[in-house]
């Protein structure tokens, strides 16, 4: 798992890096303001994402493998095929059907729904775009299905590298298609979907993976993954609806607007994807086998382990995050930068509690409950839209009122599916577990003051510009302030922080064989 969640990691880095460079070169390229402002080009993914996430991305990994891991350990691989196959060729008719809809009526679902009052111009190329990538959820949900089967093989290396694909491609597009304007960018976000998918058919090389043209309705199996889809595809649908919500207030606040949130929201997905993400999607075919084996114990005891070290890894991140928010803003955007850093300061909340909420969803779909999550983040998505109307308004905290109201229900939702997890099992949170999160936090108050001391000692300047400028005062106060969190750990003891400096000394120390 350790190996799993290394490689997961690495490869988000990875991919965040390509992300970030992705949009430093749209930013730099195309204007946030104006006709070829790139509030079209954020606005145009929004329906595509809406209908993967809300059809077919809840039927990938969690409500999906504890199936596979039920057959694979008992010796069905058979089994596993005929899920597979089943569930990839219903939701491949699905996402078809879903990809004509985009294509013939893109114009008013952008004007009605998505981004009202765009110019002329700007919804010709925010039309064209969402035309271009009417197909990428069917794309993707075709990679996705093979990637999950692959995960429970113990497979994660096309997993975790094909997204890398797809952000190169829509790099490389901005220099190969340059002469298109943004619509150029819709056509390498179509030709990295394909791409994503040719990789992750390279990853069933050697499985002997058998596809049939087949979809096995009376299969026992297949009828309880389409029982746990509804509940589990509208938690992960309703998030995308929150988005288009989101977009719709951002883009009636102004021109400009939209693209500094999307600007800022990238940002805040960074670390969540990096640290809770990763580690949890290699950590879930553990949990989901320790129930398939009825080791509650090992589960309860797995679980609590992961959930400090992310808890552990994040409260650093976001302290980093909240202290050098221009130094990042004018890192990713040259240019407007100061509304930028405003936005993503509210945004460190969401930063610490989504990175948490991504294992602790986990724990109830390793038990086969897509309902709990559901329930509560149809309550969160609504306490959010009401928050994002109130506090987006001009009179109150304009667009930055978005992030705030992300920070706030990221940690409603965290605190509701504490609680739920409490009263289901008493054993779960222990005495152990709170002293060490108590710890945790008692060292993360040195992190701050040690963030405090840097960005006083090396201020962002007016005329700081460039990468190795704002990337050299980044590394000297995130390298103080992370030195300073790992010491203060070793010193309160926590075992996070010993675990990282013992592999440390095993790879330093290791003498080489000659």
């Amino acid at each position: 798992m350790g190996n799993a969640a290394a490689l997961l990691i690495f490869a988000s880095l990875m991919g965040q890096l390509l992300g970030f460079f992705r949009t430093r070169l749209v930013n730099a390229n195309y204007p946030a303001i104006g006709p070829e402002s790139t509030d079209a080009y954020f606005a145009a993914f929004k329906i595509p994402d809406l209908f993967f996430f809300t059809l077919a991305a809840g039927a990938l990994g969690v409500a999906f493998m504890p199936f596979l891991a039920d057959r694979l350990s008992k010796g069905d691989k058979r089994g596993v095929w005929e899920l597979s196959n089943s569930l990839m060729n219903l939701l491949a008719i699905v996402m078809a059907v879903v990809g004509v809809i985009i294509f013939v009526f893109a114009e008013p679902l952008l004007h009605y729904v998505v981004a009202p009052n765009l110019s002329d111009q700007q919804m010709h190329n925010a039309s064209t775009i969402m035309r271009l990538i009417a197909f990428n959820p069917l794309i993707f949900t075709i990679a996705g299905i093979l990637t999950s089967v692959q995960q429970v093989f113990g497979r994660f290396f096309f997993f975790a590298v094909a997204p890398l694909f797809y952000n190169a491609s829509i790099i490389a597009s901005v220099y190969i298609f340059d002469s298109m304007g943004l619509i150029g960018l819709g056509v390498g976000a179509l030709v990295g979907a394909i791409l994503q998918l040719l990789v992750a058919l390279l990853g069933f090389f050697g499985m002997r993976y058998k596809y049939q043209a087949t979809i096995s309705w009376r299969n026992n199996n297949f009828k309880q993954i389409l029982r746990q889809l509804p509940p589990r595809s509208l938690d992960q649908g309703i998030d995308s609806v929150n988005s288009v919500v989101e977009t719709n207030l951002a883009r009636r606040l102004g021109d400009g607007k939209l693209s500094y949130y999307e600007n800022a929201y990238v940002l805040h997905t960074a670390p969540t994807l990096l640290i809770g993400t990763t580690i949890s999607t290699a950590a879930f075919p553990r949990l989901t086998d320790r129930l398939a084996q009825n080791r509650k114990d090992l589960f309860r005891k797995e679980f609590l382990e992961i959930l400090r070290v992310i808890i552990w890894i994040i409260v650093p991140v976001a302290v980093i995050s909240y202290f050098t928010r221009a130094y990042l803003a004018r890192l990713i955007f040259a240019n407007d930068a100061p509304q930028i850093a405003l936005i993503f300061g509210f945004f460190t909340g969401a930063i610490l509690f989504r990175t948490i909420y991504a294992l602790v969803s986990r724990w109830f779909y390793a038990q086969k409950d897509s309902r709990t999550p559901l329930y509560v983040s149809l309550f969160a998505i609504g306490l959010n839209i009401v928050l994002a109307y109130i506090l987006s308004r001009p009179t109150a905290y304009d667009v930055a009122g978005l992030a705030m109201a992300q920070s706030i229900v990221a940690a409603s939702e965290v605190a509701i599916l504490f609680s739920i997890m409490v009263l289901r099992d008493r054993k779960l949170m222990n005495a152990e577990f709170w002293g060490g999160i108590y710890r945790i936090m008692s060292v993360a108050g040195f992190a701050v003051i040690s963030a405090y001391i840097m960005i006083t000692l090396f201020p962002l300047s007016t005329s700081d510009r460039g990468f190795f400028t704002l990337g050299g005062k980044l590394l000297g106060i995130t390298s103080v302030t992370l030195a300073t969190y790992l010491g203060m750990s070793l010193l309160f003891g926590l075992e996070e922080a010993k675990a990282v400096t013992s592999k440390a000394k095993q790879l330093i120390l290791k003498p080489i064989k000659m």
